[in-house]
């Protein structure tokens, strides 16, 4: 295997080399639980859902860790208006990601460890902040700890960004704060807000900063040094640099590569909460099929921005009807389905050239292309071959029907219904034709074909799929 990957620290293509041979450690910052997630959220799930199959794929003993930022000031806000207190407004939010993965079929995570269980981790993160001298206890009473961010001359790296022309956070509050551009290691608690929402620590009672929470939870369960770090474009700056520099500063040498996945986007802005343009994954999948949104999630180079469409998600829909004909055609014609095989050549490179995903589906489209012309001339052993190569693409991309990871999503539970109902129908049909009722036959047919469903008759009977 020569995996390449583009490293965002490096700014450029790098051949992938992990610390430990053969085993793989990625870190990816989890959601804020502060509302459903959107497709934008879920993109990165399951571009890392992705990377991890084509690396177990390619022989790798692969650890994910994605945490759950289930405390913060969006949450305490949200939980608010709710009326709830912020850990039960956390856990109904948590347990909507949770249906969102598996609505797409995303694998969990190797383990997914929660913020507020681990802040004895984060209070001693912090302590080793300050001996290095490079956090400071505010001298105005209030219990906040900051990262003194002149005390590191690494700062800036990850994003390109210099310090002495950063601008300090419109919402941050200045508190305390040396430099405006000195980020909170440890919040001191403020009246007003829940006590439970605060824990003791050397500084007095408070929570941590958001940024902290993630680079002491990537070190209890990876280690001082993990193979690479993953999240969104919005989250290099200031999310993923000052993770960056406050490991480093407490004497950790954190990830070695840095990967982060463009947005999706809606008449050109950054899907979000905050603008009110997301679309909740849970609600997305009661309009088009789940396999067909991961389709069109998947397709794009991981690294592009995906401009919204309902016409996008129909032509993914439609291209993977196209790919599930085929796997049905074929099926049903062999004796045997045929047992795993490896990948074609093209999709591997095309997976190995930073997950070039564009490439490895147009590969997997051309081979169902193949073996339907295998299937028009019967030739039956070459339809087995083709069969099996787009079974081990589509397991790699995460899409094949019969993956365990597919979990019920709000209309799986009327599949079998649907399928009873259609299949009574075609079962009048076929009763018509055999009395030779071909009008009625005919007009059945018609039915089920306003409705949107192709029928096909095949030697072993009809077969329908969605239009």
């Amino acid at each position: 295997m020569t995996l390449s990957l583009y490293d965002t620290a490096r700014r450029a293509k790098v051949p992938f080399e992990p610390l430990v041979p053969g085993e793989v450690s990625i870190y990816c910052c989890g959601l804020t639980v502060q509302s459903a997630p959107h497709l934008g959220h879920i993109r990165k799930e399951v571009v890392f859902d992705v990377l991890r199959r084509w690396l177990t794929t390619s022989g790798f003993k692969v650890t994910q860790i994605t945490n759950v930022t289930d405390i913060d000031d969006k949450i305490l806000a949200k939980s608010a208006e709710a009326g709830l207190p912020w850990y039960a407004h956390a856990y109904v939010q948590e347990r909507e990601l949770h249906r969102a993965y598996a609505a797409l079929g995303i694998q969990p995570p190797t383990y997914e460890p929660r913020a507020t269980g681990h802040i004895p981790e984060m209070i001693e993160l912090v302590e080793q902040i300050i001996e290095r001298g490079h956090g400071y206890v505010a001298d105005d009473g209030s219990g906040d700890v900051y990262f003194d961010v002149q005390s590191w001359p690494g700062y800036g790296e990850l994003s390109g960004q210099k310090p002495d022309e950063m601008e300090p956070d419109e919402d941050a509050n200045p508190r305390g704060k040396k430099d405006p551009r000195d980020f909170a290691l440890w919040k001191g608690f403020t009246d007003g807000e829940p006590i439970t929402a605060s824990w003791p620590s050397p500084w007095g009672r408070g929570r941590p900063g958001w940024h902290l929470e993630c680079s002491a939870m990537a070190g209890k369960y990876l280690g001082d040094r993990f193979d690479i770090h993953g999240g969104g474009i919005d989250l290099q700056f200031p999310h993923h640099e000052n993770e960056l520099a406050q490991s480093q500063a407490a004497g950790r040498g954190f990830a070695q590569y840095w990967l982060h996945n463009g947005w999706v986007t809606m008449s050109g802005e950054k899907m979000s909460k905050s603008l009110g343009n997301g679309l909740a994954v849970t609600e997305v999948v009661k309009h088009w099929p789940a396999r067909a949104v991961r389709l069109y999630l998947v397709a794009p180079h991981y690294r592009s921005m995906i401009e919204y469409s309902d016409g996008a998600l129909d032509e993914a829909a439609a291209a993977l009807s196209r790919v599930d004909s085929f796997v049905a055609r074929a099926s049903e014609v062999l004796a045997e389905i045929p047992a795993e095989t490896e990948v074609p050549q093209g999709f591997a490179e095309a997976m190995d050239d930073d997950l070039g995903t564009p490439a490895a589906v147009a590969v997997l489209y051309e081979t169902v292309r193949e073996g339907n012309r295998a299937l028009d001339a019967g030739d039956h052993e070459v339809v087995g071959q083709f069969l099996a190569q787009v079974q081990a693409m589509l397991s790699v991309l995460g899409l094949s029907a019969d993956d365990p990871f597919w979990g019920n999503t709000p209309t799986s539970d009327l599949t079998d219904l649907v399928d009873g109902l259609v299949q009574a129908l075609l079962d009048q049909r076929a009763a018509a034709r055999t009395r030779k009722d071909f009008e009625a036959a005919d007009m059945i047919r018609n039915q089920l074909t306003d409705m949107g469903l192709t029928i096909e008759d095949t030697p072993q009977g009809p077969r329908w799929s969605l239009d």
